[in-house]
């Protein structure tokens, strides 16, 4: 399969402004009940829309990423990373995905202390005990964050034989864990070429975030892959 077109510039600022359209949007519907379609007190509207509030703040700063405005961007992604943990309180158990893109939002914006201070909530939310695949994906990327690579070494092995768990994702983080440079080169291309095969992305946005957060990760240990993809940040 060809490998995706570069989106062009007019393009990530087209997506930019509907990323900040979706968040405005959303503020306006958590303050004003009579612009919501359910009432936006109500715990469970309210951890809904605030979801929707951090992936649209997510998507406005992997836009700026992308456009290369990153002082810009770091301000979205701390912006969604709040909204997302405000949102967690009221969310149905096992919803590992907000301190997941807690995480994963505070490590693109390239604040680490605020990225082990929302690691230290997901393992205080009981991430590290979960028996679903995502809870131990998120309590392997805390570790990873904390620095603490003998216990993440123990949960990403434990989601990298799941049939339920990509298990590229999870062999970039044993190998990660483990200081094996090949394994995580050949890993994280891995996990690219999933990115460059597929149709859809989250938020509609073509850019591999995953990709961009393991690098991150790696990069701190000195064991960043050379990659390059139009999914990727400029570097």
């Amino acid at each position: 399969m060809p490998k995706p077109k570069a989106v062009a510039k007019e393009d990530w600022e087209a997506h930019l402004a509907r990323e900040e359209g979706r968040y405005r949007d959303g503020e306006t519907r958590l303050r004003d009940p009579s612009a919501a379609d359910a009432d936006p007190t109500a715990p469970d509207s309210r951890q809904r829309q605030l979801t929707r509030l951090g992936n649209a703040a997510g998507g406005a700063g992997l836009s700026l990423v992308m456009l290369g405005r990153r002082d810009e961007a770091a301000g979205w992604f701390e912006r969604a990373a709040e909204r997302y943990r405000e949102s967690f309180a009221d969310a149905p158990p096992g919803s590992w995905g907000r301190p997941i893109g807690a995480m994963k939002s505070l490590i693109l914006a390239g604040d680490w202390e605020k990225a082990e201070d929302a690691a230290r909530w997901a393992l205080d939310a009981g991430a590290a005990d979960a028996d679903s695949p995502i809870g131990r994906y998120a309590a392997a990327l805390a570790l990873l964050i904390l620095d603490r690579p003998a216990e993440a070494r123990r949960h990403a092995d434990a989601i990298r034989t799941r049939n339920d768990f990509p298990d590229d994702v999870g062999d970039a983080l044993a190998f990660l864990a483990a200081q094996d440079v090949a394994g995580y080169e050949i890993a994280v291309e891995s996990v690219l070429e999933s990115f460059e095969t597929r149709d859809e992305y989250l938020e509609d946005l073509p850019i591999a975030d995953t990709v961009a957060v393991l690098q991150a990760l790696a990069e701190r240990r000195d064991m960043a892959a050379e990659l390059r993809s139009p999914l990727l940040p400029p570097a």
